[in-house]
């Protein structure tokens, strides 16, 4: 019998057993990483940025195959396409939409209308208090210790802010990969935690074993947050790559970012003006200069040539600080057993502390 303070408003919101999300990591958050999961009792969510929609239908069929426990779809809700996406999640029966990006108002309606729980990623109080204006089921809040796209403030800090700003379930991201984790997680007001890099080190992880290796054998001072990548502030392992692309100018960036875009075009098959329309979208909606947006070509092909292709010394790993703590390669069952019976036994410790000081002398 799982203890009852595990039992929260995040797993009555989307049905799951625990309160555990596998984040949509592109190139690794494929159909066998999130049925895996699914089938875990957490919640896994499909990384559909790097996916056209033809490869989209096909991660939800398989992993419908897969499972039929709920499990969700991360979405770039700058897509050109977003809307005939968003259709066919609720066409398939997704049961949760996630976001890379911020989405607007009218598409969290019509997700919400079409039956989907809505979980935007925020990094500030103020985009907290407007998502759960516009409707937002629920929100991750991703603090700076975190990988990939993170902000400034530290988990710890823009946690509680949000918590106390919005009464819809939070889910804490950014730092977490065990049991006592979550337990603070909670303690802080939290429903749940995601966790991303830990997920990524895991045998139903589809990134390469060399790659997964590297990642064991760094510290949690060898990550480090660059806007070389795609214009954004992304937190990546330091290696020899991207440490050299960080001395890079946008001069000379620009030819490899239109090279790389050309790359992404013929492999996924996206017309010249659905690329040309994505751009504009970037640009007007996430407020973005031209060489913002041309620098956004970089990352699916820079993460591709790590993930997919198992090549470190030609593309970027996006990880957390929290790579200084994992040792080892559990499966996505293995891993969130591991997590729920440390937090049980952290709740069981600090009960019985609380009771020892209740104790008359």
């Amino acid at each position: 019998m799982t203890h009852p303070a595990l039992q929260t408003r995040l797993c009555d919101l989307v049905g799951v057993e625990y309160p555990i999300v596998q984040t949509g990591m592109g190139w690794v958050a494929s159909a066998k990483l999130v049925s895996a999961t699914a089938n875990a009792g957490g919640l896994g969510i499909i990384a559909a940025g790097t996916m056209d929609h033809a490869q989209l239908a096909d991660a939800i069929a398989e992993t419908r195959d897969r499972t039929d426990r709920p499990f969700g779809v991360n979405l770039r809700s700058d897509a050109p396409d977003i809307f005939e996406r968003a259709d066919l999640m609720i066409r398939s029966g997704v049961k949760v939409a996630s976001f890379a990006l911020a989405p607007n108002e009218r598409l969290i309606k019509t997700l919400k209308d079409g039956g989907l729980i809505c979980i935007p990623s925020i990094g500030a109080r103020r985009h907290a208090e407007k998502v759960a204006g516009w409707g937002a089921d629920a929100l991750i809040v991703q603090g700076y210790e975190a990988g990939g796209h993170t902000g400034e403030i530290a988990t710890t800090v823009l946690l509680p802010q949000v918590v106390d700003a919005v009464d819809i379930p939070v889910i804490a991201a950014g730092g977490f990969f065990d049991g006592r984790g979550l337990v603070a997680a909670l303690a802080y007001g939290a429903q749940g935690v995601a966790m991303g890099t830990r997920f990524l080190l895991c045998a139903d992880s589809p990134v390469p074993d060399v790659i997964k290796q590297l990642y064991l054998a760094r510290s949690v001072s060898d990550t480090f947050r660059t806007t070389q990548v795609d214009g954004h502030p992304h937190r990546v392992l330091k290696t020899a790559f991207t440490e050299r692309l960080v001395r890079t100018s946008f001069l000379t960036s620009l030819p490899r970012a239109i090279a790389n875009a050309v790359r992404f075009k013929q492999m996924s098959g996206t017309p010249w003006l659905d690329m040309i329309r994505e751009a504009l979208s970037m640009k007007r909606t996430q407020e973005l200069s031209w060489s913002q947006v041309v620098m956004a070509a970089n990352a699916p092909m820079l993460q591709k040539k790590t993930m997919v292709e198992g090549q470190p010394e030609a593309g970027v790993m996006s990880g957390g600080q929290v790579i200084g703590v994992i040792d080892d390669l559990p499966s996505a069952k293995e891993l969130i057993d591991r997590i729920v019976a440390e937090a049980e036994a952290t709740l069981a410790r600090l009960e019985s502390d609380e009771g020892r000081l209740r104790s008359p002398a």
